[in-house]
């Protein structure tokens, strides 16, 4: 069964991908900015704060309604729908982190 995505799946994520170039930190200054892409729409959301400003990182809080499944007591992003994938745009196109770490090997070769 599809998995939500959540902070933890996001902490995950930026464990597994730490020193490949698929993390903001290590993209950011190539032009990479960290978004999200709905897999059933095919809708990028770029990663924002609560308050609609852009995020430095993947961010749950700035997503929409329609892609979030579950909020905590607080009214935070908890989870939002399994179709949802982090990754970057970049001059107008959506990479996975996969992608990104593989477009930042290949321009450092």
């Amino acid at each position: 069964m599809d998995q939500v995505m959540t902070e933890r799946a996001l902490e995950r994520e930026n464990v597994r991908f730490l020193g490949t170039g698929g993390i903001s930190a290590e993209n950011r200054c190539r032009g990479f900015r960290p978004a999200f892409r709905d897999a059933q729409t095919n809708i990028v959301y770029p990663s924002c704060f609560a308050d609609g400003r852009r995020a430095p990182c993947h961010l749950l809080d700035g997503l929409p309604d329609e892609v979030v499944v579950a909020r905590d007591a607080a009214g935070r992003v908890a989870a939002v729908k399994a179709s949802v994938t982090s990754g970057f745009v970049c001059d107008g196109r959506f990479y996975t982190r996969e992608e990104a770490a593989q477009q930042l090997r290949q321009e450092s070769a």
